[in-house]
């Protein structure tokens, strides 16, 4: 099947009101251009680099995330035009993207990042560690960022009693900390293995990349 025939086949699998990002990192400009010309307008890349070029060079109502592990003396180069910043793992990250969206005269949206996977590869917040960022009142004192719900990965297996329950508890750390924060909306848990099961955990948006685009390229 073709990058837009998967596209629409997968919008018509997830409900209306799931977001789904394209996970485009190491794809080409072209492959990028047949799923925006499917209609896709809202992309994932891992690497600050990869997606600053790309956005340089494509359509500029392209949303753009950062889905990726962020290294913070990068994140200047995306500050100008990221939407969403997904995978904030880090007090340190936060501010970092603060100052630099603040150089923008931007707000950007971010996802804290929890760590909810049994693999010790995976970046992100213990529950802990979210608590205790939200008690600190750090983010209340970042004014150019805007935290808009959390990000996780689920374990790299096929045992789906397992990935249930690390989607489940990803759900009730959003709904622990949406006390504290009202207004975030998004929880970013699934991808082209496991979204079907996210969706079921209550995801809000899904990250897809092989299932659109074929296997991913060796970088």
């Amino acid at each position: 099947m073709s990058i837009s025939d998967n596209i629409q086949r997968i919008k018509k699998e997830i409900p209306q009101s799931v977001a789904l990002v394209a996970v485009s990192k190491t794809k080409s400009n072209n492959e990028i251009m047949e799923a925006y010309h499917a209609g896709q307008r809202v992309f994932g890349e891992n690497k600050i680099q990869e997606m600053t070029q790309k956005s340089s060079e494509l359509p500029k109502d392209i949303e753009w995330h950062m889905i990726g592990h962020v290294q913070r003396n990068k994140v200047k180069y995306m500050a100008p035009y990221v939407a969403l910043i997904q995978g904030v793992d880090s007090i340190k990250l936060l501010k970092e993207i603060n100052k630099q969206a603040k150089k923008e005269q931007r707000i950007i949206s971010c996802l804290l990042q929890m760590h909810i996977a049994e693999e010790d590869t995976k970046f992100g917040f213990d529950e802990d560690e979210l608590k205790a960022l939200l008690k600190s009142g750090v983010i209340q004192e970042l004014e150019n960022i805007q935290i808009k719900g959390l990000m996780g990965m689920a374990t790299f297996t096929e045992n789906t009693i397992q990935i249930r329950k690390e989607f489940k508890t990803l759900k009730a750390m959003f709904e622990v900390i949406k006390k504290d924060l009202p207004d975030i909306t998004e929880v970013s848990m699934g991808m082209s293995g496991d979204y079907s099961i996210a969706i079921e955990e209550g995801s809000t948006m899904v990250r897809i990349g092989s299932s659109i685009f074929g296997a991913r390229n060796k970088t």
